[in-house]
């Protein structure tokens, strides 16, 4: 539901949607060769941690933020710097996080 809820919201804003992926195979296959300019990674994905689809998006350069319940008490290691937005949010705070993450990592 909430991923169905956050597609909403950035079909809203005009964005391009690659997946959703539910499961973390799915997102690293994404991550690894997909087309994207940045990228919307729940902390917990079907159980599993999000991390090894983080450090893929990360050598790639591709700038992401992050949705937990948790907060910024959710991430963990070189992610702790990134944007969050606790579940649940807004669509004002899912642009803001977007923004920044956008503005600190640029687009290529």
């Amino acid at each position: 539901m909430v991923s169905m809820l956050v597609e909403d919201m950035l079909l809203d804003l005009g964005c391009e949607i690659v997946g959703p992926a539910a499961r973390v195979p799915a997102a690293l296959e994404l991550a690894g060769s997909a087309a994207i300019d940045a990228a919307v990674l729940d902390v917990n994905v079907a159980g599993q941690a999000i991390w090894p689809v983080a450090d893929a998006l990360t050598e790639r350069g591709i700038p992401m933020i992050f949705t937990t319940g948790y907060g910024e008490s959710g991430l963990q290691g070189a992610y702790v710097s990134h944007p969050v937005v606790q579940k649940p949010f807004q669509i004002d705070d899912l642009v803001r996080a977007l923004s920044a993450s956008l503005e600190k990592g640029g687009v290529r």
